[in-house]
């Protein structure tokens, strides 16, 4: 048979890259006559007489098919095809089996099933061989090119998720610098109605900023199967009946649009994470908004089913409606119902995205319904009932921080972004905090070992030295156990909140943080720190 180099990848080459047939039978005279046909055919050709000697040939080549008799004098056709397969290397080689003693239907079922990929019964013709030969090694080839495909298509899945997460991240530190100065602005009366309406709007795209920093963030986690729940039974209308009070509030009645409620007369409970069933209702209500006009109307009503076993939230509105053509499409990334240049609709096209994922994840199910263009939308949403807790816990009621200043203590703000750290600094004043404040992970360290801080507040993403490192050089300091250390980062995903914890700090807060949560939450960590300092002296 003719001779050829292998290639890296184990192909045989010869002047002109050609296909590589495997001919494995241990009938000396049938082995040749199939050679000499492939050859004819223009195929490069090896050879082999067992079964073993089969598969360590098929290892070291990687041909593109194997022309496998089924009876051989070590281990059979069948058992070479099944260990072709099992083999990482050789796992997509085409198989064609032959036989001139197994010819059964049995036999080519057993063939089939096993893994060929066709079967010939001998004798057969050599127009008869090259062609299955051609059909093989084509299917061969368009599956090659799917792989490839699925490859770089993962890729790309995998760097847009990469993308999608670095963007929320770095859009998150300049947005923590407007929140933390929006309290200088608004420390004195508003002098004009303008300025006024200047406050409100800041406040209010601030906030629309950061929802859609959020969105991002959560997308990219979506996607990549990364959205931890807090299960939990909840009840069904009370959470629906407040998330429709703060979206009328905050957007539909801006608008003048009317939002009607309807909640059933008894209690409904779902098994659930609150914030993310809250995430899925809040998404639903502000899409019906944002694609109804002004002055229009949007339903929103819970029922339970007859069964009792499953819920029902269906929310309507009298807006633009949805294209049939559009409803099989509606729920997939960054879909939009208007993508015109006027983007009067705004958003990313990614919150209903997140609202089929979150409601899978409930173990639940979304259908979209409209009669068309200007027939208005209606959204159902179904989820299963869980039993009623035994005992419903009371709303807890947070402890106000004592006379709301930080009590003089020492605080150390550890950040890159110069606007964002010196807005920070001066609202930190404001609550009665001694700040000293560090650009770098490195000067920070040197900062906290000559001023021992009583609360450090840190970014993660820093040059020199990162976040982790900070605060576990500080925990190794010889005041380390009494420091109080915050990570305020816009790195947010649940594994990055699990590093900060472990790398020793106290609190992992996501920027942008409203000012009045991380006063809260500063001055708490002051109370407790001095309580601690109160009980040790006693």
């Amino acid at each position: 048979m003719t001779q050829a180099s292998t290639s890296p990848d184990g192909h045989l080459r010869g002047a002109k890259a050609r296909a590589v047939i495997l001919n494995v039978n241990d009938n000396e005279g049938a082995r040749y006559m199939v050679s000499l046909m492939l050859e004819r055919a223009g195929f490069r050709v090896l050879e082999a007489a067992r079964g073993l000697d089969a598969l360590t040939l098929a290892e070291a080549h990687v041909p593109d098919l194997v022309i496998l008799d089924v009876q051989l004098p070590d281990i059979d056709g069948f058992e070479v095809c099944r260990r072709l397969r099992a083999g990482p290397a050789t796992a997509s080689v085409k198989v064609l089996h032959t036989s001139a003693t197994f010819v059964s239907l049995e036999s080519k079922i057993q063939s089939l099933e096993g893994g060929a990929d066709g079967y010939l019964s001998q004798p057969f013709e050599q127009a008869e061989l090259i062609a299955t030969c051609r059909s093989l090694l084509r299917l061969a080839e368009t599956e090659r090119q799917l792989r490839a495909t699925a490859a770089t298509l993962r890729e790309e899945d995998r760097r847009k998720d990469e993308l999608l997460a670095m963007l929320a991240h770095e859009l998150r530190n300049p947005l923590s610098a407007i929140a933390v100065s929006l309290p200088f602005i608004e420390q004195g009366a508003a002098r004009t109605p303008g300025e006024s309406r200047a406050r409100e709007v800041i406040r209010r795209q601030t906030f629309h900023l950061g929802r859609l920093v959020d969105g991002l963030l959560d997308v990219a986690r979506v996607t990549q199967g990364r959205i931890p729940l807090r299960f939990e039974p909840v009840e069904l209308g009370h959470l629906v009946g407040r998330v429709a009070d703060g979206v009328r509030e905050s957007q539909m009645s801006t608008r003048g649009q009317s939002l009607e409620v309807t909640l059933p007369t008894s209690r409904v409970f779902v098994s659930g994470d609150p914030l993310r069933l809250e995430q899925i209702f809040s998404n639903v209500l502000e899409n019906a908004s944002k694609y109804t006009p002004a002055g229009g109307h949007v339903s929103l009503t819970v029922a339970l089913d007859s069964d009792g076993n499953g819920a029902r939230v269906v929310v309507k509105d009298d807006g633009i409606g949805i294209e049939a053509e559009s409803l099989a499409t509606i729920f997939g990334l960054f879909w939009q119902s208007d993508v015109s240049l006027d983007r009067t609709a705004g958003g990313l096209g990614i919150g209903l995205t997140l609202v089929r994922r979150l409601v899978e994840l409930h173990g639940g199910t979304i259908e979209a319904r409209s009669g068309g263009a200007g027939q208005g939308s209606e959204f159902e949403l179904r989820l299963p009932t869980c039993a009623a807790p035994v005992e419903l816990d009371e709303p807890r009621v947070e402890a106000s921080a004592a006379d709301g200043d930080g009590q003089g203590a020492r605080l150390l703000l550890v950040e890159d972004n110069r606007d964002a750290l010196e807005s920070l600094a001066e609202l930190c004043r404001l609550w009665g905090f001694d700040v000293v404040t560090a650009a770098t992970g490195s000067a920070g360290v040197m900062r906290a070992l000559e001023t021992k801080p009583d609360i450090a507040v840190v970014d993660i993403g820093l040059p020199e030295l990162d976040g982790f490192e900070v605060a576990r050089r500080l925990r190794a300091a010889p005041f380390g156990d009494q420091i109080r250390l915050v990570a305020l980062t816009g790195y947010g995903a649940p594994e990055q909140r699990a590093r900060a914890l472990a790398s020793g700090f106290d609190l992992h807060l996501v920027k942008p943080v409203a000012p009045d949560r991380l006063e809260k939450e500063l001055t708490n960590l002051v109370q407790t720190a001095h309580a601690r300092a109160s009980s040790v002296a006693s």
